[in-house]
């Protein structure tokens, strides 16, 4: 990862926080970790999207690391606001990170993928602090997923700039429709990928605000000046296609947007397999019919 496209300011992290309350629901009401699980959540950022994590799982160990001490700090002081107790922060490096492998239960990343160059080896690592059985979640959003009415060639090309940015950071602002075969070519087993879609209409406020003006608009808006200096696109452009993004977010507009979730699970091979059911206890030969059907059959 070079740099993060969007950057580190206060409008961004107020961004963030306001892209994470909107689409808590959507993304998140079906994660939930059992109680003592040991979860790694990879890139959190400042942590917008850990608040949520440990609300949902309060018996869950969270370890919370990012590469960036600053966004750490803002983190930190959010859970403690919350006052959640379940969750610890360190600074590292996923590609590089100091812990013993398979001491996982679980990793969960979110809108970490597009920002970096590496993806498929950065999955790769986190497989290998995964325990055998545990699961790994990613969530992506994908640029070109983008429909609106009323639609308008100065907006495509506003978030053209963003797309075109976040490629030149070596990132991938599309890389949403990519997460199952990232999955899968780490190796990951019993893979779902399910689309979250946003359709926003005038009926639904708390989306217009939240999503299209706060979350959707406000990321765009927000690289203008770095756009316009990389001479990608001239002010007057760049400018009508936000007011065209916004003029969506008026009583005859529509804005549709997809989020993709991926839960991919770490296989135990076969010599582990082998293992476990020759440590079990006589008794419990029915509960392990499964493991021992797939040893035999290995």
């Amino acid at each position: 990862m070079r740099s993060y496209v969007h950057g580190y300011h206060e409008r961004e992290s107020q961004r963030l926080n306001d892209q994470a309350g909107t689409l808590a629901d959507l993304l998140h009401s079906d994660t939930a970790y059992p109680p003592g699980s040991r979860v790694l959540e990879a890139g959190c950022g400042v942590g917008a999207q850990t608040v949520t994590l440990a609300r949902s799982s309060p018996e869950a160990k969270i370890l919370s690391i990012d590469i960036s001490a600053a966004s750490l700090e803002q983190a930190r002081a959010k859970v403690s606001a919350a006052q959640l107790t379940n969750v610890e922060f360190m600074r590292a490096d996923l590609f590089d990170a100091p812990f013993e492998r398979e001491s996982f239960d679980h990793v969960f990343v979110c809108f970490v993928l597009e920002h970096l160059s590496k993806p498929a080896e950065a999955l790769v690592a986190l497989k290998g602090l995964l325990k055998p059985g545990g699961t790994i979640t990613v969530i992506e959003g994908d640029h070109g997923s983008t429909f609106f009415h009323p639609d308008s060639d100065a907006a495509r090309d506003a978030i053209a700039c963003l797309v075109e940015l976040q490629r030149r950071s070596a990132g991938n602002a599309m890389i949403g429709r990519e997460v199952y075969p990232l999955l899968a070519a780490a190796g990951f087993d019993e893979i779902w990928v399910s689309p979250r879609f946003v359709y926003v209409d005038s009926t639904k406020s708390g989306l217009i605000d939240g999503f299209t003006r706060k979350t959707f608009t406000a990321m765009v808006e927000g690289v203008r000046e770095e756009a316009i200096r990389a001479g990608i696109i001239d002010a007057e452009r760049f400018d009508n296609g936000i007011r065209a993004l916004y003029r969506t977010a008026e009583d005859d507009g529509v804005f549709c947007y997809t989020f993709f979730k991926g839960v991919g699970k770490k296989i135990a091979p076969p010599s582990c397999r082998r293992e476990l059911a020759a440590r079990a206890p006589a008794g419990w030969e029915p509960a392990l019919h499964a493991v021992r059907r797939d040893v035999e059959g290995d």
